[in-house]
């Protein structure tokens, strides 16, 4: 096992989080699950060549029949501090230690401690993150509630696609999400237990029910080996891939012991449909600032589909993120406007059944919370089984009708851009136009871009193609508005730099699965860490922990 040096200035969290006790249990964490982890990433690849080859399309498996027509099974009941998912805040990345605190100390059921979608996994950026949740779980935040009292943790590692730079087991870097729910474990899963306030998480990208089981068999492992009774860890699973909403039941029925429910979102999950799809002009998705939202038949019938399942195996269900910001001045027009399109878009969740959701913005706390108090009655819906629906492939596959405006691409470009932007100055999400963007948005925006290029798609405002050059023109464009927006050289010299890499992202002749581990590989994203480990390097007076 190798690890590198302590990111600078935070000697102390290093010190804390790594020792010789920690180092043994993530090697046999990682020795014992990293072939097996290697085994699902390449299922998928061979799941995408098989559907690519054949030209069909996914549904419900007749191989895993029995687990959804067997009536008898349900998921053991969450914990008493689980019943009630209300409002979580979402995007939390724990590294910003005073957002941290604010979420601490806020009224909301739950925190999303995001590791992934919000969070850029710099080094820096992971261990100050996993120490300040230590510091959250072990009460060293003076002006914060203990943590039986705050909102409960619902910690996110990185998913599959992500892997740690700054470890090696065996002459392998180690997978990013093992790295994270390694160190969250020790030095947390005991004292969350005993606070009876966990340990909870959610589980990113999960595409298939073999993923929910690996998923499985490191719960019981890591219960066994921290002294943990089984079912004391619980975890709800973002349905964010097309493929997993077919396997949703079985899902949960690998988790059963485990499950704290099922998530749906909007962008990861429409994205995943250029994803798997996008070469198909069948799938050619509309322009998702004027087309796409949850009313739409393919994003309902998910949403549908997934509160039926879980109602039905006694799970919860809860749904996506609000990204608005609200405006200071709560007198002014543009406040109650925003307020009022937060409030008519998760009433229509709440009406299909959610158990909760999730906002970025704190003051939304308190007025969704009322929206649930004033529509449902109870901590959750679990007594809404939805029987009146039935979900067919063909809702689940029905892509919305619609073209692209050329707002709708100059937006998605501006987003991508500004995304990796903020990647290569260590941030995982930034605000744009009144909302908060992150992976997930980013993701669905350069998907989008790629596919119009693809297929020569016509604009709706003047009938000019997304081609290559019209793309890079309009980058041009949103460029000379986003240069405002840098006060310095190097600044300056970072977007131009970002604007390159998503010209590179979105002109791929294959499409890149997932900008995160697209980014996560790429020599300039690398180089901005490597150059602040070299320094670290030359200070050491000790070699690596070996």
């Amino acid at each position: 096992m190798e690890l590198s040096p302590s990111p600078p200035g935070l000697e102390a969290e290093y010190g804390t989080l790594f020792t010789a006790n920690s180092l043994r249990f993530l090697h046999k964490l990682i020795s014992k699950f990293d072939e097996e982890v290697d085994q699902v990433l390449r299922l998928r690849v061979s799941r995408k060549t098989q559907l690519d080859l054949s030209g069909g399309l996914p549904g419900f498996s007749e191989a895993t029949t029995h687990v959804r027509r067997d009536p008898t099974w349900r998921v053991l009941p969450v914990p008493p501090r689980l019943q009630k998912r209300h409002v979580d805040i979402g995007d939390l990345a724990p590294c910003d230690t005073q957002r941290f605190i604010q979420a601490l100390q806020s009224p909301a059921q739950g925190i999303q401690v995001d590791f992934d979608d919000g969070n850029c996994p710099t080094y820096h950026n992971q261990i100050k993150g996993i120490h300040n949740v230590y510091k959250a779980v072990h009460n060293q935040f003076p002006n914060a509630p203990p943590i039986s009292q705050a909102p409960v943790l619902m910690l996110r590692p990185r998913a599959w696609n992500m892997v740690e730079h700054s470890m090696m087991v065996e002459g392998k870097e180690v997978p990013g999400p093992l790295f994270d729910f390694g160190l969250l474990m020790f030095h947390c899963g005991k004292n969350l237990f005993e606070n009876k306030s966990g340990p909870f998480f959610y589980l990113s990208k999960v595409e298939s029910f073999m993923e929910a089981r690996l998923w499985n068999k490191i719960f019981v492992w890591t219960q066994q080996k921290l002294g943990l009774p089984l079912g004391s860890i619980k975890a709800t699973v973002l349905i964010e891939n097309v493929l997993a909403a077919f396997e949703m039941e079985e899902i949960l029925y690998e988790l059963r012991d485990h499950s704290a429910g099922l998530n749906c979102g909007i962008w990861d999950y429409s994205a995943s449909f250029v994803n798997k799809f996008g070469h198909r002009e069948a799938f050619l998705l509309p322009d998702r600032s004027k087309y796409v939202n949850m009313e739409k038949r393919f994003l309902r019938s998910y949403m549908d589909l997934l509160v039926q399942t879980c109602h039905r195996r006694g799970a919860l269900a809860t749904g996506g993120m609000a990204a608005l910001l609200l405006p200071q001045d709560q007198h002014s027009a543009s406040y109650r406007t925003a307020l009022a399109t937060v409030t008519r878009l998760k009433l229509l969740e709440i009406k299909a059944g959610v158990d909760g959701f999730m906002v970025y913005d704190l003051d939304l706390i308190e007025p969704m919370q009322k929206l649930f108090q004033l529509h449902t009655q109870g901590d959750n819906q679990l007594h809404q089984v939805r029987d009146d629906i039935t979900v067919t492939p063909e809702d689940l596959l029905s892509m919305p009708s619609g073209g692209v405006t050329l707002f709708g691409l100059k937006y998605n470009i501006a987003v991508g851009i500004l995304f990796i932007d903020a990647w290569l100055s260590g941030k995982g999400h930034f605000f744009y136009r009144g909302q908060v963007e992150d992976s997930a948005t980013a993701e669905i925006s350069r998907s989008q871009v790629w596919q119009w290029i693809r297929h020569q798609t016509q604009l709706e405002d003047d009938g000019r193609v997304a081609t290559r050059r019209l793309v890079a023109e309009l980058t041009q464009e949103v460029m000379m508005e986003l240069s405002t927006l840098c006060h310095t050289v190097r600044a300056e010299q970072r977007l131009l730099t970002a604007a390159d890499m998503f010209l590179e992202v979105v002109q791929k002749r294959d499409f890149p699965e997932f900008i995160t581990t697209y980014l996560n590989l790429d020599h300039t994203f690398l180089r901005s860490q490597t150059d602040g480990q070299m320094e670290s390097l030359a200070r050491a007076k000790h070699k690596p922990k070996l």
